[in-house]
């Protein structure tokens, strides 16, 4: 009769099948989500005290709130033991949509509350664009 050793089961294994990996993805995104908002809740009213009119404007004011979410999302990616590429990429992904979206904005063909809101719509998909490329940076 033969013994077969096995290894010691290893908390990230599971995430290399279909179920639990997915899972681990979405938390990790929702996680990062989270972040983001608290970034931008406790960041937001500490602006307008120190320079109420900075955002006066929807283009600085898009770009300040884009700041305020990826300081709170880098935080806690950092809490996370992600690197600083990783955080860098990220929020380089939170501030593409407005980048483009800036351009039409200038222009005069998209409005205020369309830059708001297509900004944001668009980073959602462009931060799961970053875990999918880099999913090494997402595995833990």
């Amino acid at each position: 009769m033969t013994t077969q050793l096995t290894a010691p089961s290893d908390p990230h294994a599971e995430a290399s099948t279909g179920g639990p990996r997915l899972r681990h993805f979405l938390r990790h995104y929702l996680e990062m989500v989270l972040a983001m908002l608290a970034g931008m809740v406790t960041l937001g009213p500490l602006e307008h005290l120190v320079w109420p009119a900075l955002t006066a404007r929807a283009d600085v004011g898009v770009l300040v709130m884009a700041t305020n979410m990826s300081i709170g999302m880098g935080a806690w990616m950092r809490f996370r033991g992600h690197s600083w590429r990783g955080i860098a990429e990220m929020s380089a992904a939170m501030y593409l949509p407005f980048a483009v979206l800036l351009v039409p904005y200038w222009a005069g063909t998209l409005g205020a509350d369309a830059l708001m809101a297509w900004g944001h719509l668009l980073m959602l998909p462009a931060m799961a664009l970053v875990m999918l490329v880099r999913p090494a940076e997402y595995a833990h």
